[in-house]
């Protein structure tokens, strides 16, 4: 679609009723497309059409935004940068998890294995999918599950609380197993599992396989989580040696340092002196 450089301003009596009815996307693009419709005698249903579509595009926009913010993802990972041949998970169960079928199902996923092969960012990029996909996600650690029951001691708040957390259609847990974990956070994370169970996706990832989950918190607690969590899950493990060590020490991990040669232009310049000037001064 042509556009005109400069479009005229909607009457101020539609702008206003625009703005009533809440229509900001359409209105911001008004001007533009019925300068263009009128230039190149479009159909008034075509006029409306495109109106319309961009009400309902921004608003899409606006809403995943919106549910991108609230999801507290870490660092923005995508699968727009994903090596699926450097995890060890299986190309074919990848591709199966990131139809988000499993979300529709509320089974959930544990994702164990050593450090640095891609569990959180498999994690966050899934999570990303979803919020493309219109769902909202949530994510935590352990110690920010703890923060919250800490918090909800003053009132006996904690069951409100983890309602609100199952707004969302997927919820991730991270880096399990990494720090010690209090009992605060051990009761947050029984509380999570126990609430979602059969009713919201749950997704964790940890360094230690859930069956050792009795190492990091009371065994009755470990057991009762794990049960819930475990039943309708698809376990995955990831093996193999550090990609972040790998990278390091091939120096992937850092962009290589350029030495830009000094320009003639930026070196101090010798100031030339005539030699009657010199023997003056001599």
């Amino acid at each position: 679609m042509t556009i005109p450089v400069a479009a005229p301003p909607l009457p101020q009596d539609l702008d206003d009723l625009l703005h009533r009815l809440r229509l900001p996307h359409l209105r911001r693009l008004a001007p533009e497309v019925l300068a263009t419709a009128r230039s190149q005698r479009w159909e008034p249903a075509e006029v409306l059409r495109v109106l319309l579509t961009e009400e309902v595009e921004g608003r899409e926009r606006s809403a995943t935004a919106t549910r991108r913010g609230a999801a507290g993802f870490p660092t923005g990972k995508t699968f727009s940068g994903w090596d699926e041949s450097a995890c060890s998970i299986p190309g074919p169960t990848q591709a199966a998890l990131r139809t988000l079928e499993w979300i529709e199902r509320r089974e959930n996923l544990v994702v164990c294995g050593p450090s640095g092969t891609g569990k959180s960012y498999f994690l966050e990029a899934l999570g990303q999918a979803a919020v493309e996909a219109g769902r909202r996600v949530a994510w935590f650690s352990l110690e920010s599950l703890g923060a919250m029951v800490h918090r909800s001691r003053a009132d006996d708040s904690a069951v409100r609380a983890v309602q609100r957390i199952l707004r969302s259609d997927l919820i991730v847990v991270d880096d399990i197993g990494l720090l010690p974990v209090s009992t605060e956070a051990a009761e947050g994370l029984f509380r999570l599992v126990d609430a979602a169970y059969e009713r919201r996706s749950v997704a964790i990832s940890s360094n230690i396989h859930p069956a050792g989950f009795d190492e990091l918190m009371p065994k009755t607690l470990a057991t009762a989580t794990v049960d819930r969590l475990l039943h309708h899950a698809h376990l995955c493990v990831t093996s193999g040696e550090s990609v972040r060590l790998a990278q390091a020490t091939s120096g992937a991990g850092v962009k290589t340092l350029v030495q830009k040669e000094a320009s003639r232009s930026s070196r101090p310049q010798r100031l030339s002196v005539p030699s009657a000037v010199a023997g003056e001064m001599a």
